[in-house]
């Protein structure tokens, strides 16, 4: 039997569950996650527990929030004047826009209010804050 080591590649299917039993995200039936140990691919906390798992076995684990996307930052938040985007462009609530900064930096935010003077961006990771159950499956190490 396989033991899995540092640099070993294994295929795992999960269901991945909020407390409140919401599905954020699973993987296919025919499309496993495949992630190399000690890569830093996935959460460690997810890492290490595969790396205690059997072929074929299955296991639930918590992972807190700290240990995931980390807690929601207020720092993450920005408020900016309408004017500093073009005036015919469409601003809504919910929307993802890409956001330039100094040195050639971007990133995704997305649109928390608007108003008619301001436009406030959330740039924080949409699972930040919470603490995230996933239901996994070791299928193969290679």
């Amino acid at each position: 039997m396989t033991e899995i080591q540092p640099g070993s590649v294994v295929s795992v299917h999960y269901i991945g569950t909020l407390d409140n039993g919401r599905i954020f995200d699973s993987t296919p039936d025919d499309q496993p996650l495949v992630f190399t140990i000690g890569a830093g691919e996935v959460f460690p906390a997810l890492e290490q527990l595969v790396s205690s798992m059997k072929v074929g076995e299955v296991r639930n684990v918590v992972i807190p929030s700290a240990q995931a996307y980390g807690p929601r930052s207020h720092e993450n938040i920005i408020s900016l004047k309408r004017t500093a985007f073009p005036a015919g462009k469409e601003i809504r609530t919910g929307q993802k826009l890409t956001i330039e900064f100094k040195g050639s930096t971007s990133r995704v935010m997305l649109v928390a209010q608007v108003s008619e003077n301001a436009v406030v961006l959330d740039g924080n990771h949409p699972l930040a804050g919470l603490d995230l159950t996933f239901a996994i499956r070791l299928d193969a190490i290679n």
